[in-house]
């Protein structure tokens, strides 16, 4: 189980690099092709925002790092459910924007990924 929280842990890390940078290669190493990202619109109505489209998105913005913006991203939990199948809750930054994201993940072909990101942003002047 020890290697197993390694390497969500380093999934986690290339998420939060691909985020930080812009970097659509490393997000699509982090997010299975089937993955979905699912918010609340400002609508009140769930969002459903498949992974192509989000990496497209991504790759339309600044980063934060091409901003400058400070780096700020933390692990918060991981828990297992089985031997494929793990859930991570954790905090990151692209300011003016904070996310907590909640994350499923699955091993599949001995490799983990994210399947689904559910997340809350809160924007902060």
């Amino acid at each position: 189980m020890s290697s197993d929280v390694a390497e969500v842990e380093k999934v986690l890390h290339t998420y939060f690099d691909g985020l930080y940078e812009g970097d659509t290669r490393k997000l699509g190493e982090a997010f299975h092709p089937a993955s979905h990202l699912y918010s609340v619109g400002s609508d009140g109505k769930a969002a459903d925002l498949p992974r192509a489209d989000w990496l497209k998105w991504v790759e339309s913005r600044e980063s934060g790092k091409a901003k400058g913006s400070e780096r700020r991203d933390r692990i918060v939990s991981i828990d297992f459910s089985g031997p494929a199948t793990a859930f991570a809750k954790v905090e990151c930054q692209l300011p003016p924007r904070y996310f907590t994201d909640y994350l499923t993940l699955l091993k599949i072909d001995g490799r983990w990924q994210v399947i689904a990101k559910a997340f809350h942003t809160v924007t902060k002047e």
